[in-house]
């Protein structure tokens, strides 16, 4: 069998959290199979898909880099394909035009809800639908049906789920196309599945009550149909599904967050699939190792926390050319210019043990760039004392006497001070640091003054000088 998936998301809205995963396990099954991974814009609902949307499916994708072997498909470039099988299916008669008004099948509907039966179209026209009806000469609006089959089961040999069985009896006889001429999602999957060759169909598992019906229509087309593999839904930590008013966003506000690609990668695979105890995985051994075999069949429930945990691991970790790329985008939103100071990987290397996120490491990281406009008020209460301008001043000038700038110099120099000032360290550092970088954290001191550099650094202790003398004059 040739291998080849899909990620066929609607675009009516956001790339969401439940459409990543899918996508990322369909691209991952493709990867592993060393097979193709196709991206197909299921955009046939046309008063609410936009192109907005269509746009931050293709943004997310290429965010988290899920990239696809051919060229986008759009269903409604098709509308001439979904035709020509509806017209076949309806000149073998496995389809049928039904007359009835909206009126009549609401109050069937009603009927059946007062019976307590389940709602479901009574065939009224299956019968009914005669060869002078099989033109397009009557103009009395229609839909067309589905003929489905009344005997048998359909058995459904789920990848994750096991075999499923549905009796055809419990099945409608779904639309096909509206009034208006225009196919219905369950007949344009189909034909799109059978046309790209799509060998495996890997979705969430509220598609469960679809499959059975595009089964057999791909059965009434002479097909074979694909192989099914139903993940299961996301969660909320109140067991309800993952929602908005559960945090749940859009992925590109992920990375609006600050949150890497790749701890939210890592993060979705581990939301339903496991390998034994591992949590975390670099990208070629989430492709190496997964498996639809490992899909747990029971849903999965979003931890806010635990992907921050993931994202510190991985701005903890991550190559510091990688960070550095993906803070571009963080840098530009928080209008930082980096071109007059310390090289970027540098500032990453010193600040990354202490961020969780890269909007944390580029706000945290300004002073190494720009001068700021003033102290933090609670850093300056705490470490600006009567005492601080000598204090500096000794350190301005022991500084200003260093050679080399560098960090063993600096240390020295620091020290150097605390000795002739006969004061611990816990004296000296605090206000130098509050000098220098306007707040009470920062890296060592020895780092943070080389990467800040000496001209910045001295000019900036003769301002917290005079502050200083300003305050306690």
């Amino acid at each position: 069998m040739t291998i080849k998936t899909r990620f066929a998301p609607s675009p009516t809205g956001y790339l969401h959290i439940g459409g990543a995963r899918t996508a990322l396990f369909s691209w991952l099954y493709a990867r592993k199979m060393q097979s193709k991974f196709i991206l197909r814009i299921e955009d046939t609902d046309r008063e609410r898909s936009t192109q907005a949307s269509v746009d931050a499916i293709f943004e997310g994708m290429d965010w988290l880099q899920l990239n696809y072997d051919e060229k986008p498909v759009y269903q409604t470039q098709r509308f001439d394909r979904y035709a020509e099988i509806i017209q076949q299916l309806l000149d073998e008669g496995k389809a049928y035009r039904c007359y009835c008004s909206k009126q009549r099948l609401d109050d069937l509907r009603e009927q059946q809800m007062r019976d307590k039966q389940k709602p479901r179209y009574d065939q009224k026209c299956r019968s009914s639908d005669t060869h002078q009806h099989n033109d397009d000469s009557n103009k009395q609006d229609y839909v067309i049906r589905f003929r489905n089959p009344k005997e048998g089961v359909v058995e459904i040999d789920d990848l994750v789920r096991g075999t499923i069985t549905i009796a055809n009896s419990e099945l409608d006889d779904l639309i096909i196309a509206r009034s208006d001429g225009t196919p219905t999602y369950n007949l344009t999957v189909i034909v799109d599945d059978l046309d790209m060759g799509i060998s495996h169909v890997i979705r969430g598992d509220d598609h469960i009550n679809n499959t059975p019906r595009q089964i057999n229509i791909m059965q009434a087309l002479g097909k074979t149909p694909p192989k099914y593999a139903h993940v299961p839904m996301i969660l909320g930590a109140d067991g309800k599904r993952l929602s908005k008013r559960h945090g749940a966003v859009g992925v590109m506000q992920y990375r609006d967050e600050g949150y890497l690609p790749h701890a939210l990668l890592n993060y979705l695979v581990r939301l339903g699939w496991s390998h034994g105890d591992q949590e975390v995985f670099s990208r070629q051994e989430m492709i190496d190792l997964f498996s639809l075999e490992g899909v747990n069949k029971s849903p999965s429930t979003f931890s806010p926390d635990k992907l921050l945990w993931l994202n510190q691991h991985y701005l903890k970790t991550l190559p510091l050319d990688e960070i550095a790329a993906e803070m571009q985008w963080h840098i530009k939103a928080q209008q930082l210019d980096i071109s007059q100071g310390p090289a970027l990987t540098e500032v990453i290397k010193a600040q990354r043990e202490r961020a969780k996120t890269l909007v944390d490491l580029v706000a945290n990281s300004r002073y190494f760039y720009e001068d700021f406009a003033e102290f933090n008020f609670n850093a300056a209460k705490k470490h600006f004392k009567t005492a601080t301008p000598a204090i500096l001043q000794a350190l301005h000038d022991a500084l200003a006497d260093v050679s080399e700038w560098q960090e063993s110099t600096l240390h020295a120099a620091i020290m150097q001070v605390c000795e002739t000032m006969d004061l611990k360290l816990g004296k000296v550092g605090p206000p130098l640091r509050v000098a220098i970088t306007g707040t009470a954290m920062s890296p060592s001191l020895d780092v943070t003054l080389k990467l800040v550099g000496r001209e910045r650094s001295l000019a900036r202790i003769l301002t917290a000088i005079a502050f200083n003398q300003a305050k306690y004059a």
